[in-house]
């Protein structure tokens, strides 16, 4: 019943491409159980899983990647005086690069004998389709689940806490995320020289704030979802802008996405075993393929590229100098880089997001018939108050913040589960509310 309706939850979204997403399994499914069957040793193991990878990474390129090669390939024609072919655009899976990764963590597993393949067609497609993480994550890895998938426990106490921590995600991004979007978008959408440092400044705070609550909000929904069938999901973020580098803002990031680029990317490169040299091109190369992995634009090969860079740093020495240092000195660092490197993540190219950097400082040249984009279009009292909430929620964990509460919706608790479930649907009646007086809002990592 769970496969079924996960199905057809994601046919309601994408009707074309389900079939593909089946068939794909399916092919998975088969090289699996031919990789547990070959004998220990077998050439034809490895054999079997460069199959695999070939056939879902060769998918995620073609439907990911095609357009964005073919564009920069028309660019580079015209520079040269030739004409391009026109191309097509191809468009994309819903989710794609989230079955992506779980299919290969799926092959990946029964390969180094971590997990068993699935008894049947239906586990291994419940595992990969199941619709609370099928489209936007967490990325959940197959050894983490399978005994899950096989029995499961059902309890009151348990279906209360996934329905507080789901109400929690739904507030998280429908009353902090939604309205800090409408600040983050005006600034992103204005000409670069109509901002001024204040409200260039307001807008990547903004964003931020939106980027963490949004995607942060949709992990604890689909967290609580989960809980509900009785599955557990790892969780997804821990207060990452508490962070003092940026090695420990990926240990609290996007948990799900660090530990599968860790295990099946940094790992099989060498990890730190093989001298600096290396361990600087291991983080750049894992970082490059990150910044990919969001989207097929410049922005966000750059946005990697900037990852890497301060990665590297900490290796090579900040690290050791931020354990020293009062958290009151490197936390509000280590949160004005990330927030940089925001911008960049935003920009709709290259070239506006050099411009908005720009912007961040020195104020701009607004161009004949657009105005100054002033703060008190940007940011209203609602908006302002949301990202004074935000900020505490974040950079306050002595306040009773929402990380609080989440943590006494675990059903670890039983005296506080129910008041903390009764809160949850308090969350949920505003969210409901304030979802039916806005417009449509999408989570970020849709787009991914």
């Amino acid at each position: 019943m769970l496969l079924a309706s996960s199905l057809f939850f994601y046919a309601w979204g994408a009707p074309r491409f389900v079939l593909v997403l089946v068939g794909a399994a399916w092919i998975d499914w088969m090289i699996s159980r031919a990789i547990a069957a070959a004998p220990p040793g077998s050439s034809r193991r490895p054999r079997l899983l460069v199959a695999s990878l070939t056939l879902n990474l060769g998918l995620l390129g073609w439907f990911k990647y095609a357009t964005f090669a073919a564009e920069q390939f028309a660019r580079l024609s015209q520079a040269l005086g030739f004409e391009a072919e026109p191309w097509v655009a191809i468009a994309l899976p819903l989710g794609i690069s989230f079955f992506t990764f779980h299919k290969i963590s799926y092959v990946v597993d029964v390969y180094r004998g971590a997990s068993a393949p699935a008894a049947s067609f239906g586990l291994c497609l419940l595992y990969l389709c199941v619709f609370p993480h099928l489209i936007a994550g967490p990325i959940v890895r197959y050894h983490d689940v399978d005994r899950q998938l096989l029995a499961r426990t059902h309890t009151t106490d348990r279906f209360l806490s996934g329905i507080c921590r789901f109400c929690l995600g739904l507030a998280k991004k429908v009353l902090i995320a939604n309205v800090l979007a409408q600040a983050a978008d005006a600034v992103f959408d204005a000409p670069p020289g109509s901002l001024y440092p204040a409200v260039a400044w307001i807008g990547v705070l903004a964003y931020s704030f939106q980027i963490y609550f949004d995607f942060s909000g949709y992990s604890d929904m689909a967290i609580g979802l989960a809980r509900m069938f009785g599955i557990e999901f790892l969780e997804n973020f821990d207060r990452p802008y508490l962070s003092r580098s940026f090695t420990e803002f990926w240990q609290r990031w996007h948990i799900s996405l660090s530990r599968f680029m860790r295990d099946y990317l940094y790992i099989p490169l060498g990890g730190n075993r093989r001298g600096p040299v290396r361990v600087y091109a291991n983080l750049w190369i894992v970082f490059l393929v990150s910044g990919l992995w969001h989207g097929a634009a410049w922005t966000f090969v750059a946005w990697g590229a900037y990852q890497g860079l301060f990665l590297s740093l900490d290796r090579w020495f900040w690290g050791r100098v931020a354990e020293r240092l009062p958290r009151l000195v490197t936390i509000p660092i280590n949160f004005l880089l990330v927030t940089l490197g925001w911008a960049i993540f935003r920009a709709a190219d290259l070239e506006r997001a050099l411009a908005f950097m720009g912007g961040l400082f020195v104020a701009g040249t607004p161009l004949e018939g657009d105005p100054p984009l002033l703060l008190a279009r940007v940011l209203s009292n609602r908006g302002l108050a949301t990202m004074v909430l935000a900020a505490l929620i974040c950079f306050l964990p002595a306040l009773p913040s929402m990380a609080r509460i989440r943590e006494l919706a675990t059903g670890r608790d039983e005296l506080h589960l129910r008041p903390a479930t009764a809160l949850g649907l308090v969350l949920f009646v505003l969210s409901f509310f304030s979802l039916a007086n806005s417009g449509y809002n999408p989570f970020i990592y849709f787009r991914f």
